[in-house]
């Protein structure tokens, strides 16, 4: 059986539609398929062309760099099995495009460095404080363990935040993952001490107010965070702590 894949392709001056035809092979996936064309970049119409180009690492959804539109649903390409997916569409075509949120480089590549930033933004990590040679830290229940672990599988791949129609050119949300994480870290006994501050980032413009509620990032997720419960979680906290500002504040003594 023949299939062919329908690739979204050029640079941000000009895109345009390629295909490339293949057998099929028990076990490919969407990487395997790139892979192949990087050798052997010869499209449908037999015309030898320049490769495609598109990022990959771990190649066991871990990374998140391989992320893309498949069939239209942002996704990782190393777990796209190509026999899975004809099974599920009935179609013997597959198309592939670049993310749409982000500023396009190349091909199937993107510039995801508004989604870094937004991180920094929330200061996403735990603040090395020399605390590490005092002995262990304070324990942490099974629960909130288990909770901490679901969320720390964040790979920033960015599907989430291509699915979410808030995250457009027109606005400043930051996307579900940047938020999932900073209930992450505010969850850390180490790093909640730095919770107000996250919190506070979180009621600038761009901020949790502005999720509309699509649930479209937690339908999209490869690792299936309950990414709209850390979004109301952290809605809450941040109610809670614009009253505490509120309330303390200097002009009210």
């Amino acid at each position: 059986m023949q299939y062919t894949l329908k690739i979204y392709r050029g640079t941000p001056q000009k895109q345009y539609w390629e295909e490339f035809e293949f057998e099929l092979m028990s076990g490919d996936n969407v990487i395997s398929c790139l892979m192949y064309l990087q050798k052997y970049p010869v499209n449908k119409q037999g015309k030898t062309v320049t490769p495609v180009v598109w990022e990959q690492g771990c190649l066991e959804e871990v990374c998140g760099s391989c992320s893309m539109l498949i069939n239209g649903k942002p996704r990782q390409a190393c777990t796209a099995i190509i026999e899975t997916i004809i099974k599920e569409t009935g179609s013997s075509t597959i198309t592939l495009a670049p993310f749409t949120k982000f500023p396009l480089i190349r091909d199937l590549v993107v510039d995801r460095s508004k989604l870094l930033e937004d991180l920094k933004r929330v200061s996403a990590w735990i603040d090395s404080d020399g605390s590490f040679m005092q002995g262990f830290g304070p324990k942490i229940s099974q629960d909130k363990q288990e909770q901490m672990y679901v969320l720390s599988t964040c790979m920033s791949c960015a599907c989430c935040s291509e699915a979410c129609p808030q995250v457009n050119k027109d606005s400043e949300f930051i996307g579900p993952a940047p938020i999932s994480q900073a209930r992450l870290f505010n969850t850390h006994p180490t790093g909640a001490m730095k919770a107000p501050a996250r919190l506070k980032a979180l009621m600038k413009a761009g901020g949790v107010s502005e999720c509309g509620n699509a649930q479209n990032c937690v339908q999209v997720c490869p690792k299936e965070i309950p990414l709209t419960e850390s979004i109301a979680a952290m809605g809450r906290d941040v109610s809670k702590q614009a009253w505490k500002d509120f309330f303390s504040s200097p002009e009210r003594e």
